[in-house]
């Protein structure tokens, strides 16, 4: 990979990881708009770490509360720290028996196009019908495990991880704002766990690594995930959804006729 390929990759990882825009749909059209090569397993592992280290950093204190409150059933974020463990469950557990197959054919164009469109169009929908004014901390555990349910479906790529788990808790009568705040929460055992299964991966199928190029990679995708996530939550409650609804419209139209 040269420096303006491991650039372009690493800003767009770190830009779309966290918005509702289908990280997959990108990191299969720009390459092949470009003419790229697979970027590599070793890239993909530094990107996830630098999206996590992100993530991690950005809302640090949050989750050392998260963390002390889970061993403290009177704290006032016990049912919080206990309903992001419930709703990661179902995607650790479908990631595990899904593996060859979101390897294999649910990684075409095709389909990523149409994942990309439809989930868009969800995305619109129940932010176009949401009146929530809860927050995160008045989910409860129930509704917690119906947006890990349908945080399995981003599974299948161009779903967006975001953007579905934005979707559910917004159905849910999450504000905007909550509905974010729960799905980068979220994200942080769902990056760990996929990080882990491609360094796994890596170790198991060693390839050449190149340790300067993954440094670059995982800062610059860290830099521009955390700008990301705090321009997305400053202003997400005013301008809302339905711009990242219109893109995944775009960009699954310009999907199907880039690569058919």
């Amino acid at each position: 990979m040269d420096f303006v390929h491991v650039v372009v990759l690493a800003v767009m990882q770190g830009i779309v990881e966290f918005l509702p825009i289908s990280s997959s749909g990108h990191l299969i059209l720009v390459p092949a708009l470009l003419g790229w090569p697979d970027q590599g397993l070793a890239f993909d592992v530094a990107v996830h770490f630098g999206t996590l280290s992100a993530v991690v950093i950005y809302f640090r204190h949050d989750l050392l509360g998260l963390v002390r409150a889970a061993f403290n059933s009177r704290a006032k974020d016990f049912e919080l720290a206990w309903s992001l463990v419930l709703a990661t469950i179902p995607f650790g557990v479908a990631g595990l028996l899904m593996a060859d197959l979101v390897d294999g054919i649910l990684r075409s164009p095709a389909v990523i196009a149409t994942t990309t469109a439809g989930f868009g169009v969800l995305l619109w929908l129940a932010d176009a019908f949401n009146r929530g004014e809860r927050s995160e901390h008045e989910l409860g555990m129930r509704h917690a495990v119906l947006i890990g349910l349908g945080q399995v479906l981003a599974l299948v790529p161009g779903t967006s991880r975001s953007g579905i788990t934005m979707t559910v808790g917004l159905a849910l009568g999450l504000s905007r704002a909550a509905a974010a705040r729960f799905s980068f929460l979220l994200s942080v055992p769902a990056i760990s766990m996929a990080a882990s299964w491609e360094t796994f991966q890596l170790v198991v199928t060693p390839e050449p690594v190149l340790w300067g190029t993954l440094a670059l990679a995982s800062l610059l995708s860290a830099a521009t995930a955390f700008a990301a996530i705090a321009t997305f939550l400053r202003f997400i409650e005013r301008v809302g959804m339905w711009g990242f609804a219109v893109y995944r419209l775009v960009l699954a139209a310009v999907i199907v006729v880039v690569l058919y």
